[in-house]
């Protein structure tokens, strides 16, 4: 747990940079009977009852000294998912950064066996190189940043029915378009001091 905080209050420049992961599976939901929409003096109602279409997952990742975030949309969340999303990282999002340190949990396709499983060895191998990753203690997963910018999404982005990938990778473009625009910043206010004081059970009686 305090080697999670202390890498957020580590050093970071051009050459290396901080990254937080997370994802979250979503529900696609239809309404089953049109929606009334809002009039002059009246609330816009919906039907209680829906119809389910399916999940999808949605990646988070999150620089947080940057004040970036990319989510983006995929049916499912496997090893080889992963890895590729590790390589956009790398490739597209970060292309010239020397250092990615990376901190998420401890899912099993979250690790350096899924990059190989997915690319060459001596592919695999430069994104290892590349990569620094720091995973969140058992149970710790509220350490992650990342977990913050999901909420963000979930409770503003999302807050209504969506009821196709395509209608939700649209409205999740569109907030993470407005939310980089913005710049806006992660908010973290938890340092170790804070861990000592308030999670003191967490820690070995010496």
């Amino acid at each position: 747990m305090e080697g999670i905080l202390d890498v957020y209050t580590g050093k970071y420049d051009e050459n290396r940079v901080l990254i937080c992961m997370d994802e979250v599976p979503r529900q696609l939901i239809g309404e089953k009977r049109v929606p009334v929409a809002a009039g002059r003096g009246k609330l816009a109602r919906y039907d209680t009852e829906y119809k389910r279409n399916g999940i999808c997952e949605i990646f988070m990742f999150a620089a947080p000294h940057n004040n970036w975030r990319r989510a983006e949309v995929m049916e499912r969340r496997t090893s080889l998912d992963w890895a590729r999303q590790i390589k956009k990282l790398i490739t597209v999002d970060f292309p010239h950064v020397k250092k990615i340190v990376l901190v998420m949990d401890n899912l099993n396709t979250h690790t350096i066996g899924s990059l190989y499983k997915a690319f060459p060895p001596e592919e695999a191998r430069h994104y290892r190189n590349i990569l620094e990753i720091h995973y969140t203690p058992k149970h710790g997963s509220w350490l992650n940043m990342a977990e913050i910018e999901i909420n963000v999404l979930v409770n503003h982005g999302l807050s209504k029915r969506v009821p196709s990938m395509q209608q939700m990778k649209k409205e999740v473009a569109a907030w993470n378009k407005a939310r980089n625009q913005e710049a806006s910043k992660i908010k973290w206010r938890f340092t170790t001091e804070n861990a000592r004081i308030k999670l003191h059970r967490l820690y070995p009686q010496l």
